[in-house]
């Protein structure tokens, strides 16, 4: 099912909140998609009709089975959609059936926010209403990084418009919410007490929704600047950053740098990186459109040679005596592959003894990851050289 965006949405929440100018400043541009987000949005077809089926709108097994297969013929559809919808299911089933009696359950549900929000509202994949509790869950198929549900106010706003929707009937006195990452293996969930949330919306949410929604938002550009439509030429974001620069110029203190002084230059050094990305993109963008940026040019990168007819440049090299095994290398998969290519659970049980979990390389983090910090061996001293401040 096709979504539509509120201008402050509960997906964009944790950057208006932050920045309260962004809403105004992202309308400016068009709300392109990728093929990311549409492959998402069909995981979540999977999603809803896997739970419709089941707790919500009982249908035939002919009928069941002819949506899906409908549903595989689209060209995004992989086989390892169906294992990721299926953890999905399978927790969200757990759920109802940690009660003795089933739950309203309901799914892809729009919720309004509008007493909080200016015009506020979004869609909720799944609710699950139980006496004196409220479920929210969210279903994310992305596998970039792990998002958690703690002080998430994506989360919050959609249990606020559940609340408005469904409160007086069943007098809730605590929120569930949980964010579903199957691709990631990521399972999380924060409660917090009704009460608590809608003070939250009212300490919080409210000052900040009324500022974004007027022509007085306030740029505060940050780490919520990455998926803002307007993040290459937001000005606000282009003096911050240009300022870092002037004051790494002008300090000419030539001494080596201290311990606190790298943990603030690698922060910014992040933030100035994803910055330049932003604006390199931007500036081939103006380019190929024919717009002139002083001092830049669009030119042709490093080409590549290609057979313009593979099997026929093949044949004759074999018809003039080369061997085809000197042409053909025989590559097996590499286990992520023969694991899609398979099913993970017959991977699982046919080769899951030979399958072991290497370490990763080392990489510095900051202390916000959620990773815990590595446990360094005696021998790292012999492989770095101390470094005292």
């Amino acid at each position: 099912m096709s979504r539509q965006h509120a201008l402050l949405s509960a997906s964009s929440a944790h950057r208006w909140l932050e920045c309260t100018a962004a809403p105004k400043m992202e309308a400016k541009f068009p709300d392109t998609t990728s093929e990311f987000a549409r492959e998402g949005t069909l995981a979540h077809d999977f999603a809803e009709l896997k739970l419709r089926g089941y707790a919500v709108e009982p249908m035939s097994q002919s009928t069941f089975r002819h949506r899906l297969d409908t549903l595989r013929t689209n060209k995004l559809y992989q086989p390892e959609m169906d294992t990721h919808t299926d953890a999905y299911f399978d927790y969200v089933k757990e759920i109802l059936l940690s009660y003795p009696a089933k739950p309203y359950v309901v799914v892809e549900k729009r919720v309004a926010f509008d007493a909080y929000v200016p015009q506020g509202f979004g869609t909720a994949d799944c609710l699950i209403m139980a006496p004196g509790e409220l479920h929210v869950i969210d279903f994310k198929y992305g596998k970039g990084v792990p998002v958690s549900p703690t002080n998430n106010p994506q989360m919050r706003l959609y249990a606020l418009g559940a609340l408005a929707a469904y409160q007086l009937l069943y007098q809730f006195e605590r929120v569930h919410m949980h964010i579903v990452q199957p691709r990631l293996n990521a399972y999380g969930q924060e409660t917090i007490e009704v009460k608590a949330l809608q003070r939250w919306a009212e300490d919080v949410v409210i000052p900040k929704a009324q500022e974004a929604a007027s022509d007085n938002g306030k740029f505060n550009p940050g780490e919520w600047c990455k998926f803002c439509r307007a993040k290459a030429q937001c000005k606000a974001r282009a003096e911050k950053y240009a300022a870092m620069v002037e004051v790494a110029h002008e300090k000419r203190d030539m001494t080596m740098i201290t311990m606190p002084e790298l943990g603030k230059y690698l922060e910014a050094a992040k933030l100035l990186k994803e910055w330049a990305d932003d604006l390199q993109e931007y500036g081939l963008s103006c380019g190929l459109q024919g717009i002139h940026v002083p001092g830049w040019k669009v030119v042709e990168g490093r080409g590549s040679r290609a057979f313009t007819d593979a099997d026929a440049a093949f044949e004759k090299l074999m018809q003039n005596g080369i061997e085809e095994s000197v042409l053909y290398e025989r590559v097996p998969l590499t286990l992520a592959k023969t694991e899609k290519a398979i099913g993970k659970a017959l991977f699982t049980e046919l080769v899951g003894d030979y399958v072991e979990k290497r370490p990763g390389k080392p990489t510095l983090a900051p202390e916000s990851d959620k990773r815990p910090p590595m446990k360094l061996t005696q021998n790292a001293a012999d492989v770095f050289k101390k470094i005292e401040n």
